[in-house]
């Protein structure tokens, strides 16, 4: 499975931006899909999780209430709408595929910059 992140850029604080993910599998449904981050001299970082229906959703508590996963199964994609967007939202974002829904992901995009300018 490829995956291949979009729609990083700079964007003011406070403001929004909705990055993808496409998946190159027949199989897309198999997977329930993550969002990961990862900012300078940081560790990668758990955003959110979907599973493979949609209907199942996981947020950590920094991005609870800001952030929202969804996913579309006829268009092998993935997205995550970011509001109110902050400084320390910069970040490389990554988006990763789960075949075993154990939490452990399997393979991952190559990333998209998101920059946050105060």
């Amino acid at each position: 499975v490829q995956l291949q992140a979009s729609g990083g850029g700079l964007v003011q604080a406070g403001g929004s931006l909705t990055l993808s993910c496409a998946a190159s599998t027949d199989t897309f449904t198999s997977y329930s899909m993550g969002w990961f981050r990862q900012a300078p001299g940081q560790e990668r970082e758990f955003l959110a999780r979907i599973g493979r229906s949609g209907n199942n959703k996981w947020y950590s508590d920094a991005v609870k209430g800001r952030f929202t996963i969804s996913r579309d199964n006829a268009k092998n994609t993935v997205y995550l709408q970011m509001n109110t967007l902050k400084p320390e939202d910069t970040a490389v974002y990554y988006c990763a595929a789960d075949s075993r829904a154990g939490g452990v992901y399997d393979y991952w995009g190559q990333g998209t910059l998101v920059t946050v300018s105060s």
